[in-house]
Parts: C-alpha cells; sequence; structure tokens
C-alpha cells in the first residue's frame, strides 16, 4: 500500500517535503515527472520499414566495404553480436548473412521531426540527445493525463501509429533514472522507477550500464573491486573523488540514485566535430596531415554557417591497433581563421611525431564557444585593424 501512495505521489502530484534528521520539515520542492524516449534500433527500422524485404533479416546500417563501421544494427543482427561502431568486416564475421544498407541521414531526420512534434503536445520541456531519444519533462504536462506512466504509454503509441516504429520510455523522477528504465523493456517496452525502489534498483546494477561510466571508467572501478551499484555506494565521497577527480561527485550521487539536473530545451551545442576513417592504415606524415586538414576545413564550414567560433581544437588519432589518443590547446579568444584553426591542428597533431604506428582515424573538433556574439564582432574588429 505504502508503495502504491509514492508511486502515485511522485507521477500525481507535484511536491514533496524534504525532511531534517530530527524530523522537522526543511523545504518544500517540486517533485519532476522525467521521461526518457528511446526509439528501438533506430535507423536499422526505418530501414526495414522503407523495405518490406528486410523486415526479420539482420540488417546494419552502413557500408560493408573493409574499412566500414557499422552505424546502426537491427534486433535480429544484434542477436548475433553485430552492434554499432562495429567494423564491417568483424560484424560479417559474426553474421555472415547481414544486409548492409547506406544510411540515409536525411530520412532519420525527418523522422525524428514527426516524434518530437508529437512530444510537443505533452510539454514544451524536451532535451533532445540525438535523433532518436529524448528526455521530457512532463511535470506539468497540458496533456490532462494524471501520471507520467500515461503520457509514456500514449506517446509510445502515437509514435507507432504515426510513424510505423517503435519506441521505449523510462519513466522516473530524474534523468539519471529514467535512461536506465528506458533500456530496461527494451524494446517496444517501458519501466517506471519510483522513489521508494530508486535507491535500491540501483544497487543492483552493473556500474559500467550507467550513464557518464565509459568502458575506460567501468574497467577502472572493477579494478578497484567495484562491479555494481551497491559496491560503487559504499565508497566515500573523498575516496572517489581521489580516485576520479570531478567525476566523483558524479558517482557518489548516482550511486544513491540521485540526479538534480534539470530537462533543458533547445539545449545549445558545446562543440562541433568532424573525422574520417582512412580507406588504410597510414604512416605518411603528408597523407596523414591531408586528412586532418580536410577535417577541419568541414568544421571551419559548420563554425561559418552558425556563426559559432570556439576557443579550443582537439585532435582525435586512432592508430591502427584502436587505441587512440587526443590532444588539446586553448586560447584566450576564438580561431577567427580556417588558417587558425589548421595551424593549431597540425601542431597538435606534430606533436605526436615521430609516430611509432600507422594511424587508422583522424578528427578535429572545436569548443569554447564564445557566450556572447558581441565578443567575435570585437575580436574580428581588433584582427581587421
Amino acid at each position: 500500500m505504502a508503495g502504491r501512495k509514492i508511486l502515485a505521489h511522485i507521477f500525481c502530484v507535484p511536491h514533496m517535503f524534504l525532511v531534517c534528521h530530527n524530523g522537522s520539515v526543511m523545504q518544500d520542492t517540486p517533485v519532476r515527472k522525467i521521461i526518457h524516449v528511446d526509439m528501438d534500433a533506430f535507423y536499422a527500422s526505418v530501414e526495414q520499414r522503407d523495405h518490406p524485404e528486410l523486415r526479420g533479416c539482420p540488417v546494419a546500417v552502413g557500408h560493408p566495404a573493409k574499412r566500414g563501421v557499422v552505424a546502426a544494427a537491427s534486433y535480429e543482427a544484434r542477436k548475433f553480436g553485430v552492434r554499432s561502431a562495429m567494423p564491417s568486416t568483424e560484424a560479417l564475421r559474426r553474421c555472415p548473412e547481414l544486409v548492409f544498407v547506406p544510411p540515409r541521414f536525411e530520412a532519420y531526420r525527418s523522422v525524428s521531426k514527426q516524434i518530437h512534434r508529437i512530444f510537443e503536445d505533452y510539454t514544451s520541456l524536451i532535451e533532445p540527445l540525438s535523433l532518436d531519444e529524448a528526455y521530457l519533462d512532463v511535470t506539468a504536462s497540458p496533456s490532462g493525463l494524471k501520471t507520467a506512466w500515461a503520457i509514456a504509454k500514449e506517446i509510445r503509441a502515437r509514435i507507432l501509429d504515426e510513424t510505423g516504429l517503435t519506441a521505449s520510455a523510462g519513466v522516473s523522477y530524474n534523468k539519471f533514472l529514467a535512461k536506465l528504465a528506458s533500456d530496461h523493456r527494451k524494446p517496444n517496452g517501458q519501466f517506471a522507477v519510483t522513489p521508494d525502489m530508486g535507491e535500491a534498483w540501483v544497487a543492483q546494477l552493473p556500474v559500467a550500464r550507467f550513464h557518464g561510466v565509459g568502458p575506460v571508467t567501468a574497467r577502472r572501478m572493477k579494478e578497484l573491486g567495484i562491479t555494481t551499484g551497491a559496491e560503487l555506494r559504499i565508497q566515500s565521497l573523498e575516496t572517489l573523488r581521489d580516485y576520479f577527480g570531478r567525476s566523483g561527485l558524479w558517482y557518489y550521487e548516482i550511486a544513491r540514485g540521485r540526479d538534480d539536473r534539470p530537462v533543458v530545451s533547445n539545449r545549445e551545442r558545446k562543440s562541433s566535430g568532424s573525422e574520417t576513417t582512412f580507406s588504410r592504415d597510414l604512416i605518411d606524415i603528408v597523407e596523414i596531415e591531408k586528412g586532418l586538414l580536410e577535417m577541419a576545413d568541414d568544421v571551419w564550414k559548420w563554425c561559418e554557417k552558425t556563426c559559432r567560433y570556439g576557443r579550443t581544437v582537439t585532435l582525435k588519432v586512432k592508430w591502427s591497433d584502436f587505441q587512440q589518443v587526443t590532444r588539446s590547446r586553448s586560447q584566450t579568444s576564438p580561431f577567427l581563421s580556417l588558417d587558425d584553426l589548421c595551424e593549431n591542428s597540425l601542431a597538435l597533431l606534430r606533436g605526436l611525431y615521430p609516430l611509432e604506428k600507422s594511424v587508422r582515424l583522424v578528427g578535429v573538433t572545436v569548443s569554447g564557444f564564445s557566450q556572447k556574439s558581441e565578443d567575435v564582432k570585437k575580436q574580428f574588429s581588433f584582427d581587421m585593424m
């Protein structure tokens, strides 16, 4: 009975009380109702929808070339261990019957816009994470539906009806738990994590599933004897900060099912990058630098188109053994010319010479955009004097 009351509270009632250790009430704070919607095998599902002959077949969006990479895999392909970002040769080795389909990003963007129009009928607080997933804050939804669970269910039904595609949803009181929950009943399902179950539910999950814990961090945690949420929770904040720096506080909080981040609509883009995988591993520095300059040119075109100019450039290099390295440099004012961006990108690359291994991929990313357009205008004027 108590569980039902809390369930109704979190998904129906907009406020809760925080209570001090001595039992006194500290404040009345709003309880958020967050939904994370995640499309099921989005790119591959669009292809199977638009090409009926592919339905039921293992499908990979990408190119089967020797240097190709899987952009997305259908659930039929995933049964063979095929995953996104996997080299195409490895995917074909695991699933010889795999059907490759070239990506059609315009089609995916079009469907994504359809889905977002559905979201807008339930809330204005929508935070897209990519074309196929988003957070929705439905605490004050105008839909008339009383619970976040009902809203998520109706959204998924409308997506299926209007696009022919399935979506999964997670419902909870914060973003971290909602994202975890959306993955719990995939595909074509939904799951709710309520306040009375949040911390205990996190405790039994592997930390490798946590948003913000990547493969490298998961391996490091395993070396420290941390493989589950429960094992993460018993670590002190000081210990986590010692091992993981500023991320230590994040790990401490999520182990307790806590995440205060709001859903931010129209989230500002923080970086722009471009990278390329070469058709063969390169050791010739002339060819590598040529590829790097092409990536810098791609990024600069975006900067000019959007009038966004950053102060930091980051180089990414992936070696032939799939190990990778990143190098960054920042300056006090934005990069305001392609030559400036290229010069700094090349300097980062040349800092890796002499090359001990051949290069598979290079990439350039610009970040640290000026917060005020006036800053850029002033710098342009200064440079022209």
